[in-house]
Formats: C-alpha cells, structure tokens, sequence
C-alpha cells in the first residue's frame, strides 16, 4: 500500500473521532460550548467531504464543502453578535 493511502484512512479516521468530540461538546449544557461544537462539526464535514470527493472523484464536493465553510462562519458571527446584544 502506498504511504498516501494510510495516510488518508488515518486521517479520515482521525476526523470522524474529532466529529464525535464536537458531537458531545455541542450537546453540552451552554452557549459557548454548543456554538464551538457547531463550528467543529461543520469544519468537519467540510472536510471529510474534500477527501472524500477526491477518492471517489465527485466534483461537486468542493464546491458544497466551501459553501458549508463560508455559510458555517457566518453563521456562527451572526448568532454571536445576536446573544451579545441579549
């Protein structure tokens, strides 16, 4: 086996541990925590969608993975702009 392929499954391996992380930390009681946990799991799955995409060569996985990224982190400013003003 190529060094390129461990080196993938370790990571893809490494990233649905770290998705199970956030899952558990964004159920946790508090904002703070839930908004940290969101922003997790969104990079994630942005992520595993990257890799995943170029395995199994579907193009449109980078396109959905950047609009996960981009709509994530302006959606995690606008909620926290809106819980400072309460």
């Amino acid at each position: 086996m190529n060094i390129l392929i461990i080196s993938e499954n370790i990571l893809v391996l490494a990233l649905l541990f770290m998705m199970i992380v956030a899952l558990r930390l964004a159920l946790r009681e508090g904002i703070s925590n839930t908004i940290i946990g969101c922003s997790v799991l969104n990079l994630v799955s942005a992520m595993l969608l990257i890799i995943l995409g170029d395995k199994l060569s579907i193009e449109f996985c980078k396109d959905i993975a950047w609009a996960l990224i981009f709509i994530g982190v302006v959606g995690t400013i606008g909620y926290a702009i809106v819980l400072r003003r309460t």
